[in-house]
């Protein structure tokens, strides 16, 4: 049975009027982890997107162009499109649905509450690479390579690279404007959008982006956008510095050719050449500035007089830049979402740096920690915990594997009296207890200074004679009042006091 247009109406207002309480509902439950809250982001940007479709559906029905729902509306009336009675009308729409009834015997009513409610349980799949570790990083190692390998870029270090590309204003603008800048910034620009997109599904890109165009359509007319000044002011006419073609991408005139004549005499008319002739000839007279200074051309390649209008300091009327504009606006863009993503560039770099100073067996262990972690996620959170070897839980409520138990030594029980015979399973978790809050406290009781000569010593009466030595050790450059303190007689003769205290008795002084 076809449904009617009024009854989809209806149909499609519930839906969005459960979809919202649905959201309402999921944002009111606080999310326990970062895992969760983003799967919650996802579910509400789903949910957003369901409303907005069906949304535009009815906008579609109302709209009513092909004047449907005004003919459905006047039958419920009495006034059908074919001039029939409104009795007769009633009973074809009845014995309609007789007809399928009788057709579909178990046909019954869906209750669509529970697949609604389903979508609260639901866990998107949202794919992030290694680096960026379900998103608490960003990987921008393939853009760094860009960026070192190209000219604009600079030989530095990952790290170094953090801090800088955020930052466009320190290139050189004839740099910019050549096409290798123009395809890492949309690259770059690329990427953090869908980076933005994984991480904060519900950040509103466009009505952003939308408003960054005006703000930008209006520091372009002032001239203010940092580092584009002379081409948004109309005064950065393309120079053979700041070519409109880079010709360092081409080999060859066929490979220039492709440009097409326009282009080709766009770039010819800001060096003050000739422009007509074909493709061929406005190719080969372009290329030979690319080994050539224009200085050293020859004059027949050059349009009459403008050897003399650029000596006597006229020069041809600016051309700014046709790429200068886009260029700007995707620096703009990509800085606006760098201001977004300035705690998770933080994280990015604190991570590397950290990443650096760790020993090669650590990295080891902290990769293994991760596998483990992963194998815990994927095993059935609902079923029976299987423990015959008694091995220690995990921080999942899971016995860890053997192998890793056996790796790290977990068997291995050590004590440490200083921290009240509290004890320690495995080596690693012994020796970094020494820089802990449990032994630091102790050593604090103890009155010792918990520094590195106190490392692997967990007794205390061991502790307090190592810091018996070490004060003896240490007493030699103690003060002595008796050797140190100083006196001075009526002439301004300085003596120690032993020997001040010789005289004194000798009647010298």
């Amino acid at each position: 049975m076809s449904s009617t247009l009024l009854e989809v109406t209806r149909v499609c207002h519930e839906e969005v009027e459960r979809l919202e309480r649905l959201i309402v509902k999921d944002l009111q439950a606080e999310p326990a982890t970062n895992k969760d809250r983003l799967h919650q982001s996802h579910r509400v940007r789903n949910m957003i997107e369901q409303v907005m479709s069906t949304t535009n559906k009815l906008v579609e029905i109302y709209e009513d162009k092909d004047n449907a729902r005004k003919d459905e509306i006047g039958a419920l009336g009495g006034q059908t499109a074919t001039g029939t009675n409104v009795f007769s009308a009633f009973y074809d729409r009845l014995k309609e649905i007789r007809d399928y009834h009788r057709r579909h015997p178990a046909a019954r009513v869906v209750d669509t509450t529970d697949e609604f409610e389903l979508l609260l349980k639901e866990e998107p799949q949202v794919e992030f690479s290694g680096e960026e570790a379900s998103g608490r990083y960003l990987d921008l190692h393939e853009l760094y390579n860009d960026y070192i390998n190209s000219k604009f870029g600079e030989k530095i270090e990952y790290v170094a690279y953090l801090d800088v590309f955020s930052q466009p204003h320190k290139i050189s603008r004839k740099l910019k404007l050549t096409r290798q800048y123009k395809e890492y910034l949309q690259k770059l620009l690329e990427y953090l959008i869908y980076f933005v997109e994984r991480t904060e599904p519900l950040q509103d890109l466009e009505r952003m982006f939308s408003k960054v165009k005006d703000e930008f359509e209006e520091q372009w007319a002032d001239g203010s956008i940092s580092g584009w000044e002379n081409d948004a002011r109309g005064n950065g006419h393309v120079s053979a510095q700041d070519p409109v073609i880079d010709l360092d991408y081409y080999t060859s005139v066929e490979e220039l050719m492709v440009v097409g004549p326009e282009k080709l005499k766009e770039a010819l008319a800001a060096l003050g050449l000739k422009t007509g002739g074909t493709i061929q000839q406005r190719a080969e007279r372009l290329f030979l500035t690319k080994h050539t200074p224009l200085e050293k051309l020859d004059r027949k390649h050059f349009v009459k007089g403008y050897r003399a209008r650029e000596q006597n300091g006229l020069s041809s009327a600016p051309q700014p830049s046709e790429d200068a504009k886009d260029i700007a606006l995707m620096e703009v863009k990509m800085k606006k979402l760098c201001d977004l993503l300035d705690e998770t560039i933080e994280r990015t770099k604190e991570n590397v740096e950290k990443k650096q100073a760790l020993t090669f067996e650590e990295m080891e262990a902290e990769r293994e920690e991760d596998e483990v972690q992963a194998e815990s996620e994927s095993d059935d959170e609902e079923g029976q915990i299987y423990n015959p070897l008694k091995l220690p839980m995990g921080f999942d409520g899971k016995p860890i594997p053997y192998w890793l138990y056996k790796l790290h030594g977990l068997g291995q029980e050590f004590k440490c009296e200083i921290c009240g015979n509290h004890s320690y399973w495995g080596r690693r978790a012994y020796e970094r207890h020494f820089k802990e809050w449990r032994h630091q406290h102790g050593m604090r009781c103890l009155g010792i200074p918990n520094t590195k000569n106190f490392n692997e010593i967990t007794s205390i009466e061991e502790a307090k004679q190592l810091w018996e030595r070490i004060q003896e050790r240490q007493g030699v450059n103690k003060w002595r009042p008796d050797l140190e303190e100083e006196y001075e007689d009526q002439e301004g003769n300085i003596y120690p006091k032993k020997t001040y205290t010789d005289l004194q008795r000798q009647g010298l002084v």
